[in-house]
């Protein structure tokens, strides 16, 4: 049996989408619907009332490898291979005696209807967040195998209806499980997200950032942890200072630092400001020696000031160097806090002489001085304790591209880019004054 990403009903009247639909229907178990109904010996006597099914959490179309019935108050395992078959709203056993064993979690296991209907869910095809209604099973050839989804209401009212309306399935919006992010669970963490995913890794960090913001606080960090850093880092840079200080506030201390040290180190700073003290003091004491020293210096400033919105990225090199210099530069930065377009040059005491961007350095020989490619215009630059109205009129100055941050001595300190400058204006001021004065828009 194979399953569309997402199946709806059309025309019911049509007589060719009757008949799909029943064919469907009969192919497909309602995980729902079955958890309480009888559990029979073959000769039809009643050994109890199953519980949940159990898959082994893995790519594609997970298998049934148990279920867990319930007899008397006792909770036991029962193996795939010793049921007959799911038929009728029972479930049938394969022989009349058995040695019963009692649940133990496994790592890797889900059981389906206390681990996942009626949670949260990612659907990674359509980038949304859903909540399962119901899970529908099929057997495709070699057992019963989780192969759907389903995040409709009418399902959901479904399961309250008494007889075999209330287990019989009634799929009208079916997601492929395929699309579904996958779960693994153990004792220890309970119902985790599987990692690594290869399709989390084709979803944006605006995508990313999207489902975090929809997400439940328990199933966000499920999501959060199951990641890669530098990914996950994308993401948070681009929420609310607010919802990203709760993410890394919810996460463990390592994870957090981690993450931290991941994200552009004015970034990082703004969700630290969210944070009470004792929680960010904490995290800052779990990074590394140069990580702690600078964004604890960022955090030192006026987040009203140029300092208190700069980055600290930025590619520094000698102005006394070669053009293959500012390459290698650039490129080592790739990937880290510090990427960056341009390049920040300085003389041999660290003050600002200049700065260059890759385009510039297109075409040019790798042994040609850079201090032949510094000129006008130069750039503009702020003191530490400029107020934003200051910052403003530089960044104007500028063209809106970027201002420079520099100690009385003339000495870089961080720039301050144009969506930097946005963020400090706020959710209420997303027009630049001038463009106000103007009339025009943002």
């Amino acid at each position: 049996m194979s399953a569309e990403h997402v199946l709806t009903w059309g025309d019911s009247s049509s007589r060719q989408s009757v008949e799909i639909r029943r064919e469907l229907v009969a192919s497909l178990v309602s995980v729902a619907g079955m958890v309480g109904r009888p559990v029979r010996q073959l000769d039809g006597s009643l050994i109890g009332r199953l519980y949940d099914f159990v898959v082994l959490a893995g790519p594609g179309h997970p298998p049934v490898v148990g279920y867990v019935v319930e007899i008397a108050k006792r909770r036991v395992w029962l193996h795939a291979s010793d049921v007959a078959g799911l038929e009728r709203g029972q479930l049938i056993l394969q022989k009349a005696k058995f040695d019963f064993a009692d649940v133990q979690r496994r790592f890797g296991e889900i059981q389906l209807f206390h681990d996942v209907v009626d949670h949260q869910l990612v659907d990674l095809h359509g980038v949304q967040v859903v909540r399962a209604s119901d899970l529908y099973l099929g057997n495709v050839g070699d057992g019963w195998r989780l192969v759907g989804v389903d995040t409709s209401w009418s399902t959901f009212l479904r399961r309250a209806l008494p007889g075999p309306r209330g287990w019989l399935p009634s799929p009208t919006r079916v997601l492929d499980w395929d699309g579904i992010h996958s779960l693994e669970v153990s004792e220890e963490k309970g119902v985790q997200l599987d990692a690594p995913n290869s399709h989390l890794k084709l979803l944006s960090p605006a995508d990313i950032a999207e489902l975090l913001s929809d997400l439940g606080r328990s199933e966000r960090q499920e999501l959060l942890d199951d990641l890669a850093p530098e990914d996950a880092a994308d993401a948070l840079e681009l929420m609310s200072d607010e919802d990203a200080a709760s993410l890394l506030g919810d996460a463990s201390v390592e994870r957090a630092a981690e993450l931290l040290s991941e994200m552009e180190p004015d970034e990082a700073v703004d969700a630290l400001r969210e944070m009470d003290a004792d929680d960010r003091e904490e995290l800052l004491s779990a990074l590394g020696a140069d990580d702690e020293t600078d964004l604890r210096s960022l955090l030192s400033y006026d987040e009203d000031t140029a300092a208190g919105m700069m980055t600290s990225a930025m590619v520094v090199i000698p102005a006394s160097g070669v053009v293959s210099d500012a390459v290698a530069a650039l490129r080592a930065a790739r990937g880290t806090p510090d990427e960056a377009e341009m390049a920040i040059l300085v003389d041999a005491d660290g003050v600002l002489v200049d700065d260059i961007t890759a385009l510039e350095l297109l075409g040019e020989e790798g042994t040609r001085p850079l201090v032949e490619l510094t000129g006008p215009p130069w750039p503009v630059t702020v003191q530490p304790d400029a107020p934003l109205r200051d910052v403003v009129d530089a960044m104007r100055d500028n063209m809106g591209a970027s201002v420079v941050v520099v100690d009385a001595d003339g000495r870089p300190l961080g720039r301050i880019l144009a969506d930097d400058l946005v963020d400090a204006l706020g959710d209420d001021e997303r027009r630049w004054p001038w463009q106000r004065l103007a009339g025009g828009a943002a």
